[in-house]
């Protein structure tokens, strides 16, 4: 039975096509999730439990104790008394007045009262490993939420009071929502109030053109805004997870248009989304098509000088890999290296890791056999899971209970236009980078000569978001001990992974500490970082835009023609392109 491993080493993979057209065949009823892989570590961690009287005795005294809190509880409960949920995750779901009164604040005290216990069951099992008590926490917490009685309208006061207030028609309305929901779905339509945000016109509106087009990107360029811009360009490398236009959004949030206003020539790859023709495309492809070939392209159409290159996600890990293979070649191309939400020690993977073991691997590689790719739906529905409450509960029961119909904004448009995954390269992407962090440990091979990040000096500004489900900013913050950069800035902002680097300009409700560690200096510690560096109110753009003015070329220069004719760089068309377009 394979059960997750802290030290994760060697590579999983389903060889035969019999097992993996089992494994794929498995996978369509267990949504992609490995009995093997979650059933090893509720093994692991039942049987060390088994055979530990102390915890035993432990959670016998716990149990007991809050049988008799709750026992004392229920008789104040039947006077008013609210439930007590301060310092769980449950205290705001129950903070309203609504729940004092009995018998509801009976249903939250128990309801909170048992998670405690079921949450605190499954830590700190002695000889337990780790990993495996992860796996089985997130599912004890995702198994709650199934018995949480603010998800159900018969115990939900604050439901129960708006039914009666409006006499059933916000249930009218949730039908309604519900009908017009499932035959989008059907269609295969976006959420409803996508139509409002159209790809070219509403966002990634950016004026520009297709400069470079080959069978896994388009490089646009955009058109100036400025008579006279920086000398050194800035080539932007996004996730091919995602469509690069979470970088281009609506004018006030389009991180280029804002680079650009500045008076900086920024150049894009639009990656490909990739189908089943596609499938063996690899990491080396994404390397030698993409980002060299973009930095090839860029220093042709503005020679002789630097480029300022930015990566974000996965966009970022594969920079620092190309950054690496550029420092081993002795090219000086880049002037700096800045990463968003961008991981290059795995180490620390955060809530991601529930879905990094072999068998889990095995699974989802089995999947992406048999498909050539994987569905931009399946990896929403492993993000989906991370947070179940706040991506599937309360938008359900607000849609479809209390009839409510929340507005699409840019960001949601753009987050329901998915990409896919190409097979071979998102295999090995999770084998080498997630399983047996290779990046980190000075083993990963790239077009086939190993790499090793510490030869990367140029400065880098590195950003990570305080509530990163996808990349925990203490793990994106590991690079400044791989690197040896001349100096290494790290931007801690507030906000998510999307919505804390889509800030725009002029954020109110933002805020962002600041610190730089020069070459030779010890970098703070995570913890040290928080209580030294103090936060600054507002978004973090004005900053980073002041930090690549200081490292670029004092005297402006008149903008670069579009694209470079003469080499073979003709304007193909305007931005934002076709790959984008693609389904």
């Amino acid at each position: 039975m394979d059960t997750p491993q802290k030290k994760k080493t060697g590579r999983s993979v389903v060889s035969d096509d019999v097992s993996r057209h089992f494994l794929a065949t498995l996978a369509q009823w267990t949504g992609g999730l490995s009995p093997q892989a979650f059933g090893g570590a509720w093994i692991n961690v039942l049987a060390r439990l088994a055979t530990s009287p102390g915890r035993q005795g432990e959670l016998a005294r716990s149990a007991l104790a809050k049988a008799l809190s709750l026992a004392q509880y229920s008789g104040a409960a039947i006077k008013g008394e609210p439930p007590r949920a301060e310092g769980t995750p449950y205290a705001s779901r129950f903070a309203d007045p609504a729940w004092a009164r009995f018998p509801f604040n009976l249903m939250a005290q128990g309801f909170v009262t048992a998670s405690e216990f079921a949450r605190d069951a499954v830590r700190n099992v002695p000889g337990a490993n780790p990993d495996a008590e992860n796996v089985v926490g997130f599912t004890v917490r995702e198994g709650l939420e199934l018995l949480a009685p603010d998800n159900y309208l018969p115990t939900n006061p604050q439901l129960i009071r708006q039914t009666i207030d409006e006499k059933g028609r916000n249930l009218l309305r949730g039908a309604k929502h519900l009908a017009e929901d499932v035959n989008r779905t059907m269609k295969g339509l976006g959420p409803i109030g996508v139509e409002n945000y159209q790809v070219g016109e509403h966002v990634a509106a950016t004026k520009g053109k297709v400069i470079l087009r080959n069978r896994l990107m388009e490089l646009i360029q955009y058109s100036p805004q400025t008579e006279t811009v920086y000398a050194e360009p800035v080539l932007i490398v996004p996730a091919w997870i995602m469509k690069y236009y979470i970088l281009d959004l609506s004018p006030k949030n389009s991180l280029v248009n804002y680079l650009v206003s500045l008076g900086h020539t920024v150049f894009m790859i639009s990656w490909k989304n990739p189908t089943a023709e596609d499938r063996n495309l690899t990491m080396d492809d994404y390397l030698t098509l993409g980002v060299r070939a973009a930095l090839d392209a860029v220093t042709t159409v503005v020679p002789k000088r630097k480029v300022h290159a930015v990566g974000y996600c996965i966009g970022g890990t594969l920079l620092s890999i190309a950054a690496a293979e550029l420092a081993a070649q002795d090219d000086e191309r880049l002037a700096t290296i800045t990463m968003f939400a961008a991981q290059t020690d795995f180490s620390e993977p955060g809530e991601l890791s529930i879905f990094i073991s072999p068998a889990q691997l095995a699974m989802l590689e089995a999947m992406m056999w048999k498909e050539g790719v994987l569905e931009s739906r399946q990896m929403g529905g492993a993000f989906q899971l991370l947070r179940t409450y706040d991506l599937l509960w309360a938008p359900s029961l607000a849609t479809y209970v209390k009839g409510e119909r929340t507005g699409v904004n840019d960001l949601m448009s753009w987050n329901a236009d998915g990409t896919r995954m190409a097979y071979r390269m998102h295999t090995d992407y999770l084998h080498q980078l997630y399983l047996n962090n290779d990046l980190a440990e000075g083993r990963y091979v790239a077009n086939g000569e190993p790499l090793s990040l510490s030869d990367v000096t140029v400065p880098m500004f590195v950003v990570g978001t305080e509530t990163d489900h996808v990349a925990p900013w203490r793990s994106v913050y590991k690079v400044g001990k791989l690197v040896r950069s001349t100096d290494y800035t790290f931007c801690l902002t507030s906000g998510g992974h999307n919505a804390g680097i889509i800030s725009g300009p002029q954020h109110p409700k933002r805020r962002h500490r600041v610190h730089t560690t020069k070459a030779g200096a010890r970098l703070l510690a995570p913890q040290k970082y928080l209580e030294k560096v103090e936060p600054t109110p507002g978004s973090w753009w004005p900053t980073w835009a002041k930090w690549l003015e200081e490292r670029s070329s004092p005297r402006k220069v008149a903008p670069p023609a579009m694209g470079a004719p003469k080499q073979k760089l003709k304007p193909l068309g305007p931005a934002p392109g076709t790959y984008v377009l693609e389904k």
